[in-house]
């Protein structure tokens, strides 16, 4: 497993803890429900989990980078649209949006890390360039595109 007071540690339960709320974040918004304390804790671990990235040592700009740093950009509308536009009018379905897109982003770096460290999918795919990375990829990328597209439409009851 992995030691909770590492660096490591920390990054990885902050990454679970925001996906498990992303999770209920969105099936709440495909339901038309509001669940304000779920949502900020979702978009505080999503934040963190993005940030402690950067945290660890590295050389030259990493693709792990570029995903925490579009996921940040990706978490600022939301943020914006919940606590500063109070989800009215359009905003509504700019927050499911970026929503769903930032539980992505975990999701995507979660089948990731499983990939890279899970021995019987490291077998399948032992580069990040295998075809088997790749379906599983695209299959995580259809199933949010199709939740995002729900999650916008679904208003509020």
């Amino acid at each position: 497993m992995f030691d909770p007071t590492t660096l490591t540690g920390i990054h990885t339960y902050i990454s679970l803890f925001a996906i498990a709320a992303g999770i209920a974040v969105v099936a709440g918004l495909l339901r038309g429900l509001d669940r304000p304390t779920t949502a900020a804790t979702f978009l505080a671990l999503a934040f963190l989990t993005s940030a402690t990235g950067f945290l660890f040592p590295f050389n030259g700009v990493l693709p792990s980078h570029v995903v925490g740093a579009v996921a940040i950009l990706v978490l600022l509308p939301a943020i914006f649209a919940r606590y500063g536009a109070g989800l009215r009018g359009r905003w509504h379905g700019i927050y499911a949006g970026t929503a769903v897109a930032s539980l992505y982003f975990l999701v995507f770096v979660a089948v990731a890390q499983a990939f890279a460290k899970v021995p019987a999918l490291q077998a399948l795919a032992p580069t990040p360039g295998a075809p088997a990375f790749a379906v599983a990829q695209g299959l995580v990328l259809l199933v949010f595109i199709g939740l995002g597209i729900a999650a916008v439409r679904a208003r509020p009851a």
